[in-house]
This record gives structure tokens, C-alpha cells and sequence, in this order.
């Protein structure tokens, strides 16, 4: 398999040194319909300048507009997860008209399937949930392929074969996300191990510094991170060792620590619903795209990695591209979990239900899964 002969090249360097549906290009004279603006709302779980997960939604509504002139966008940041305040921002987007609106946090699920019921004539997306309505439809992204890459950079990196993992909360999704980082570490680099702590935040820049700096203490000298701030980046920054940056490119505010981000590009995803909604041939579905989508994809590479380094890295970007690699190749066994355990059988794959439902730690996890 190339992916293996990758971890072999990369292991040699560190030794001397199927849901998705692909995104259709459109122009504006191909959907746009005469008349009143099309209005589409978006709900953020955080500021649009903090450069993670509320950056790269905004990013991605500003390509909406660029793309359909006949397109009003309005967004309200800073929304509590919290049903009640959830609740009202989104009522208040649909009260005022608003024919497409998009709920970017997984704490708005509920909220989103309540007034999507009042709304029937409103079509509602919930980014990252799994319940659906007639009316209300769910997008994700496989974030676990760049994951997968930009761990096998950290595993080539690391010189103290520890690395840090800042974490979330502990739901499935950030669980994949740790296990996909930390088999890529282990493919190119089997001693190196990835430390976990949890901050359960999802935007709290002191808190998720903090929790770096206690894995930075321990010994670690590569962090990554699964939350919406820079801190993590900004701590390996002043202490003069790596990080791996996720939602956007953190490396603006990291430039001589970050080696890449696992990064969302939600424009495409975006203008293909707006297209679809607008022609009338959208229909409720659950979304779940992949690197060949476009809807994830990774940093470009810090020009001070070695380049041959940066050179199979970038090589294995281009697989995953390509199709050639993807979410299933990365969850092939066999794996093992923390206890040695072998969870899945050599030559078989993990399923959608399986990844999505994900509540164990892969071997060379450090730290445990709270109840």
C-alpha cells in the first residue's frame, strides 16, 4: 500500500533526522432567480476573528456572496449552546424571512429540529448533528484525513516521541479525530506516543493555553489541538517546539511553530445547498464529505520542515486528493486499542456506524475517556 510505503520513507527520515457527493461548479446566471434576495442565515458558536472553527464557517458564507449576487447573508456569533438562547437566534433568523439557515455547532441540534417544525417552508441545515426533518439536513466532514497526515508530519518531527493532544470534549467526533492523528504518528514513527488532556471548551483561549503548557511541561514538544483558539499554537510557540493547528491556517499567529492545520473549506458546501435549495431540488440528507470533496483539506506545509519531509507529506496529500486514500484506508486493520486489544481485524475496514459512534482510544493514546 503506498500509504505504508510513506510510513517506511518517513520512518527512515525520522531514524537519520461513501456518503460524501461531490460539489458541482456553478456561476450565478446558472441559479439565480429574478426577484427578492435570496436570504441566508448563519449561527456561530463564536467570534468570526478567532481564526478556528467560526473563521472558516464565515469564510465560507463570504464565498456564498461572491458567488450569487442575488444572495443576502446575515450571521449572529457568540450564541450559547444553551437550548433557550440557541432557540431564539434561530427562530429570530426565521421570523425575519430568512429562506436557508445554517447551525454551526453541535449544541444546536435540538433547537434547530424545534423551529425547523414551526418553519416548514425554511430549510435548515445543522453542521455536525444527526438529526434530520423534511426540512433540516446535516453536514460534516471527514476532518480525519488531514488528521491522519498531519500526524504522520508530527511523528516525523518529534524528537522527544511525545506529543500532546489538547482535546474538547469526549464525543465521537474529537475521539476519531485523536485516533486518525495518532495512527498516522505511529505509522511513521511507532515510539512516539500522543498525550490527551481535556478542557471541555470549545472556545477558551486561557484554558486550552493552559492545558498545552501542562502537556509542554511533561515532556511533549509537538501539540496539537481540537478546539477553536490559537492558544495551543501560541504556547509551543514560546516554548520554542511545534504545533499542529486545526479549523484554519494557524500559522499567522504561530509562524515559527505550526507545521500545518487540518482545515475546513465550507464554500463549496455552502454555495451547493444554497444552488440546490434555490432551484428546488434539495432533499434532506445527511452529509459526511471527504479530502476529494474539498470540504477538508491541510495547511501548506512550514517551509522549515526538511524537505524531504515535506516532500512525502505533500505526496500523500496528493493520494488523498486523488481518492486513491481516504477515511477507510486510514481505519483499515489491524488496530489495536489501549490495552493491546486488536478492535479491528486485519483486512477490514471500520463502517460509517463504527467511526461515527467511535468511544475508544487506539494504541499509543495517552490519558483516558471520561464517563
Amino acid at each position: 500500500m503506498l500509504r505504508r510505503n510513506l510510513g517506511v520513507v518517513l520512518s527512515v527520515l525520522f531514524l537519520i533526522g461513501g456518503l460524501a457527493t461531490s460539489f458541482t461548479s456553478v456561476t450565478a446566471q446558472e441559479a439565480t432567480p429574478a426577484g427578492e434576495p435570496f436570504k441566508v442565515g448563519f449561527v456561530y458558536v463564536s467570534s468570526v476573528g478567532d481564526l478556528g472553527w467560526t473563521y472558516a464557517h464565515d469564510q465560507g458564507r463570504i464565498a456564498l456572496e461572491e458567488a450569487f449576487p442575488n444572495i443576502e447573508t446575515g450571521y449572529q456569533e457568540n450564541v450559547p449552546e444553551n437550548p433557550a438562547d440557541a432557540e431564539r437566534v434561530i427562530r429570530q433568523f426565521a421570523q425575519d424571512g430568512y429562506d436557508l439557515i445554517f447551525t454551526t455547532s453541535f449544541g444546536y441540534m435540538d433547537p434547530t429540529i424545534n423551529v425547523a417544525a414551526d418553519f416548514p417552508d425554511t430549510t435548515f441545515i445543522h453542521i455536525s448533528g444527526f438529526k434530520t426533518a423534511e426540512n433540516v439536513g446535516t453536514g460534516f466532514g471527514k476532518i480525519e484525513e488531514p488528521r491522519f497526515v498531519s500526524g504522520q508530519l508530527a511523528g516525523a518531527m518529534t524528537e522527544t516521541n511525545q506529543i500532546g493532544y489538547v482535546a474538547a470534549f469526549p464525543i465521537p467526533e474529537v475521539i476519531r479525530g485523536i485516533n486518525a492523528f495518532t495512527l498516522g504518528v505511529r505509522e511513521v514513527n511507532p515510539e512516539a506516543t500522543v498525550r490527551v488532556v481535556w478542557t471541555n471548551t470549545w472556545f477558551n483561549p486561557q484554558q486550552e493555553r493552559a492545558a498545552a503548557e501542562a502537556l509542554l511541561d511533561s515532556g511533549a514538544d509537538v501539540i496539537a489541538q481540537h478546539q477553536d483558539t490559537p492558544g495551543p499554537q501560541q504556547a509551543a510557540e514560546d516554548r520554542g517546539v511545534y504545533g499542529i493547528g486545526y479549523n484554519a491556517d494557524m500559522s499567522p499567529l504561530a509562524p515559527n511553530a505550526v507545521l500545518t492545520s487540518a482545515i475546513w473549506n465550507w464554500g463549496p458546501y455552502y454555495i451547493d445547498i444554497a444552488e440546490r435549495v434555490m432551484n428546488g431540488t434539495w432533499e434532506s440528507e445527511q452529509y459526511w464529505g471527504g479530502w476529494q470533496d474539498g470540504v477538508v483539506d491541510m495547511a501548506p506545509v512550514a517551509d522549515f520542515v526538511p524537505e524531504e519531509i515535506r516532500t512525502a507529506i505533500e505526496e500523500e496529500v496528493a493520494r488523498f486528493k486523488s481518492g486513491e486514500e481516504n477515511i477507510y484506508t486510514i481505519f483499515t486493520g489491524p488496530i489495536a486499542d489501549q490495552t493491546g486489544t486488536v478492535r479491528v481485524p486485519e483486512g477490514q475496514a471500520m463502517t460509517d456506524e463504527e467511526l461515527l459512534s467511535m468511544d475508544w482510544f487506539v494504541e499509543g493514546v495517552e490519558g483516558e475517556i471520561p464517563s
